[in-house]
């Protein structure tokens, strides 16, 4: 049976300028051992999983002394944390790019030419059927907030509701936005190395369209519309006598529900 013995003089520690210790050698003599695998098994089960905080990361062989005679490491290493022992930042990103709307109605037209032509009330491109509207630059603005989650907490249930909240907006106020301004674009997730207390670094992509209230469209006010709402706009046709023309305006406006409303605090953050 292989004999196990620390070689106390050639034990190896570092530590960083916080005062922990983040990585420590240990090596062993191994007598009697069968071969090499025998040797690593027997440091492995005579040296401790943890040494001064650390925990045990590799057993391997570093000299063969003679037939039967081993030397051995064990290296111990600190924890998937940061320098100062505490779990990695919260990382935050943004953007301003906004999105692209369909709209069909103008905020106001500043000229018509002629000054005879019709007034459509700030319908966008009426060909005498259909008012085709035009794409602009919405303003959106999106951010990203990066977290790091133990295994325990990022379960197959925990990413089920994470799927499930995508798509949706906030119903309470949340990063400093109200209600119905912050919408779920989902989140994604990677998880490096296999070790128990390797942690998850978990991505969440949010974009922010603000609230309106108290706005007039084409003429017709409107009291409220959530963010994440969709306006559209109803035309008919209207007798312009000055030109005994039949011309397209503005009669309705809709606030549509696109988005379902979620509670934000299940998405760990």
């Amino acid at each position: 049976m292989a004999r196990v013995e620390q070689a106390f003089f050639d034990r190896t520690q570092s530590m960083n300028n916080y005062g922990n210790y983040v990585t420590a050698d240990l090596p062993y003599f191994v007598f009697d051992a069968l071969d090499e695998d025998d040797a690593v098994l027997a440091v492995h089960g005579a040296s401790s999983e943890w040494f001064s905080g650390l925990r045990r990361e590799t057993v391997e062989v570093e000299e063969r002394i003679n037939e039967t005679t081993w030397k051995v490491a064990v290296r111990y290493q600190q924890l998937n944390t940061t320098e100062d022992g505490d779990d990695p930042e919260t990382v935050y990103t943004f953007d301003t790019g906004g999105g692209t709307q369909h709209i069909t109605q103008s905020l106001s037209t500043r000229n018509r030419y002629p000054a005879s032509a019709p007034d459509y009330q700030g319908a966008i491109g009426y060909d005498g059927e259909n008012v085709a509207g035009v794409d602009i630059i919405q303003p959106v603005y999106n951010f990203t907030e990066t977290h790091f989650l133990p295994r325990s907490t990022v379960t197959q249930s925990f990413r089920n509701a994470l799927a499930r909240k995508t798509g949706m907006y906030n119903n309470d106020g949340f990063r400093g936005y109200d209600p119905g301004e912050v919408l779920f674009l989902g989140a994604s997730g990677v998880r490096r190395g296999d070790r128990r207390e390797d942690l998850w670094e978990i991505t969440y992509r949010f974009a922010v369209s603000q609230n309106r209230s108290s706005f007039t469209v084409g003429g017709i006010a409107v009291a409220t519309k959530l963010g994440w709402d969709y306006l559209w706009v109803r035309y008919a046709d209207e007798v312009d006598d000055a030109l005994k023309q039949v011309v397209k305006k503005p009669v309705a406006v809709y606030i549509e529900k696109v988005y379902y409303g979620t509670d934000f605090s299940g998405l760990g953050i």
